[in-house]
């Protein structure tokens, strides 16, 4: 939307959640302001702008602006309104975050949690953590718009459920969001743990970037992908699923998912951690592996770089294919640094077509750990504060 375009009028409720689209820069606005950008008559302006304020989605701001009369009151966007719980769950340990409308973590947890313990159990651990870190941060569960939630393993996008997880036992048809909706009072968005691990780098800190691949390599390995500035989940949320891609050469290594030469099986972090312990170190997860590189394991150093290889190799044709302008490279195995990087890049460089590398950046997260959690409360607030859902919010309250 550019500035000299007016938004398309309509009810008072209509047209509150464009209002909002506008202030969520975090700029504050007059009135004036805020009429020359949407083209609306001061009475429209004002219907709108109140129904904003009559739900503390936008207030008024200290910083009024005088230009030698009255000063005027400004606007903007109160990113405390409301609050999102967030977490990501991976095989061995989660992740949960309670944010504010910014992503701005106001309290979390990090805890080893395996995921194959189930359910029930791993979704009650989750439940009772968040009860404890909403009275950390002194909100309620009145306050919390919804609930965003990444797991380990392939998610139907419609229905956020998880569908033949491999290393998930007993999830499969798991009805995730209704089971934390009763128990949490809020709406539950669930999504495959790199999606929201690529919404999150992408929305922090990559956004100039219209076309990106996350490449999360931890016990496993996955990809999300993000085209012309958005998240692409295919057409049932399973895109990006890069870690059962078979490499060649490998085809007597047998996957957790029953076929053999899955890239997860060859280069995963749980992969490499059972290679290591058979050679005599101590490695039961991919952090372990990260331990001993850091430590100078040649051993270790060695592995995690043959594994950056061999992800690449798969990744050659991702390039090919998608031809993104930056890769970017999160997970367990990532806190390995430039070792896996440098066999990543190795591959890349030297398969790719020139064109397709001739600008490509290959890098480590920013974000690291965190980048789960904040994708998942983007995944939710993108929802909630989408100009549809805000009218809706607005016209409930309103009785309209």
């Amino acid at each position: 939307m550019t500035e000299s375009t007016p938004i398309d009028t309509g009810s008072s409720a209509t047209g509150a959640g464009a209002l909002l689209s506008i202030l969520r820069d975090g700029r504050p606005r007059t009135r004036a302001e805020l009429a020359q950008l949407t083209g609306w008559a001061r009475s429209t302006l004002s219907l709108r702008l109140d129904a904003l304020l009559n739900q503390r989605w936008v207030v008024p701001t200290d910083g009024a602006i005088s230009s030698g009369g009255r000063p005027a009151t400004t606007f903007a966007f109160n990113q405390s309104a409301r609050i999102v719980l967030a977490a990501d769950l991976g095989v061995t340990h989660a992740r949960l975050a309670v944010t504010d409308l910014a992503t701005m973590v106001l309290a979390e947890r990090s805890a080893e949690l395996p995921i194959d313990r189930g359910p029930v159990h791993v979704l009650t651990w989750l439940v009772g953590t968040f009860h404890e870190l909403l009275a950390e941060c002194g909100r309620d569960a009145g306050d919390v718009c919804g609930i965003g939630v990444g797991l380990p393993g392939p998610v139907e996008h419609d229905t956020g459920k998880p569908v033949n997880p491999p290393i998930m036992p007993g999830w499969d048809r798991f009805a995730v969001p209704e089971w934390l909706g009763e128990r949490l009072g809020a709406p539950v968005l669930v999504d495959n743990d790199v999606n929201i691990m690529a919404l999150g780098e992408y929305w922090a800190v990559r956004s100039q970037v219209e076309h990106m691949i996350f490449v999360k390599i931890g016990t496993g390995v996955g990809c999300g992908i993000i085209s012309e500035g958005r998240l692409h989940r295919g057409a049932q949320g399973a895109a990006g699923d890069i870690g059962h891609i078979r490499v060649p050469s490998f085809e007597d290594v047998t996957c957790r998912c029953g076929n053999t030469g899955c890239l997860e099986a060859v280069a995963g972090g749980g992969a490499l951690a059972a290679r290591l312990r058979a050679a005599g170190e101590d490695t039961s997860v991919s952090r372990d592996v990260v331990h001993l590189v850091r430590a100078g394991n040649i051993r270790a150093v060695q592995a995690v770089r043959q594994a950056g290889r061999e992800i690449g190799t798969v990744l050659a044709s991702v390039v090919n294919f998608f031809n993104p302008s930056l890769i970017v490279v999160g997970g367990d195995l990532a806190e390995a640094g430039e070792h896996l990087l440098a066999g990543i890049r190795e591959v890349i460089y030297s398969r790719s077509l020139p064109l397709a590398t001739q600008h490509l950046g290959i890098l480590a997260s920013e974000l690291g750990d965190r980048a789960g959690v904040t994708g998942a409360a983007v995944m939710v607030i993108e929802q909630v504060l989408a100009p549809e859902a805000v009218d809706q919010a607005v016209m409930a309250l309103s009785g309209g």
